[in-house]
């Protein structure tokens, strides 16, 4: 999560909302891939965090298949974010702060929860949720001044 964090804070420094995301071999503990929010300076709506990290990782191994591994994000994915880690098969989700307003794996739609969904992986949110949070809360508290 830490590194998921400062490429949440590089995306900040770059004027984008502050979200990051890793994607972690558990067996290794390698970081495979990282990445953070970059749809305005790619000009790319589907340029969040996650989708990102998912597009790396699978370069990287030459598979779009991702079974096994966990991605970490710093704010609760949303649902076109779930969706592509389902369509991935991500191993785990872990993630930081809830997002109750914008999120598709405890709120909102509730991606893996459909029985149309491809796949569904183990799920754990709340980690270095506050410091998530607060990053996030900054950097919209300090746009909208």
């Amino acid at each position: 999560m830490r590194i998921a964090l400062e490429k949440a804070q590089d995306a900040a420094a770059r004027g984008e909302a502050p979200i990051g995301a890793v994607i972690v071999d558990p067996s290794t503990g390698e970081v495979i891939a990282a990445a953070g929010n970059s749809p305005i300076s790619l000009h790319d709506p589907t340029a969040h965090a996650e989708v990102l990290a998912l597009r790396e990782a699978a370069q990287k191994l030459g598979n779009y298949r991702l079974t096994g591994l966990t991605l970490v994000a710093t704010l609760e994915p949303c649902p076109m974010c779930a969706g592509a880690i389902s369509h991935a098969r991500i191993g785990r989700l872990v993630w930081g702060a809830d997002d109750p307003k914008g999120g598709g794996v405890i709120h909102g739609p509730k991606v893996f929860n459909h029985p149309t969904c491809h796949w569904k992986p183990e799920l754990q949110g709340g980690v270095l949720a506050q410091e998530s949070a607060d990053l996030l809360r900054g950097f919209f508290r300090a746009r909208r001044k």
